[in-house]
């Protein structure tokens, strides 16, 4: 009875996007609201981290190259700590190196995403990589 309770809610995802791209951002947002999940929008490391404290999303995004802190910084210190270690983190960058998507695995990102991405792509890495409470 409840795995057909669970089945009938909508599989809505609290999602983090962190970009230092307005337009990245907003892309993001747009596709992932019309999926039906919520957005929560970071324009760097500093500001993702709070974030990710204050709202536990499900699943983020995070761009590699930002200032200040970039993506695998920020992805290394969410998974270093213990309440957040289980999030999944998808990295998000315009270079689609074999290094680049290596070093994210190291820091503990689940996976890769090459920017520019489409909505199918992103709504996909969604379904394939959310948290399951």
């Amino acid at each position: 009875m409840l795995s057909n309770l669970a089945a009938a809610e909508p599989l809505s995802v609290k999602v983090l996007v962190i970009d230092d791209s307005n337009t990245i951002r907003r892309s993001a947002e747009i596709f992932l609201k019309q999926g039906g999940h919520e957005v929560l929008l970071a324009e760097d490391g500093f500001d993702a981290l709070s974030k990710v404290n204050d709202h536990d999303p499900d699943l983020i995004f995070c761009d590699i190259l930002m200032p200040r802190l970039d993506g695998y910084q920020t992805c290394a210190i969410i998974k270093r700590n213990a309440k957040f270690a289980g999030v999944p983190v998808i990295m998000l960058s315009s270079k689609d190196g074999l290094f680049d998507k290596a070093r994210g695995r190291m820091v503990g990102s689940e996976a890769y995403l090459t920017k520019p991405f489409t909505k199918d792509q992103l709504l996909q890495a969604v379904a394939q990589h959310r948290r399951v409470a």
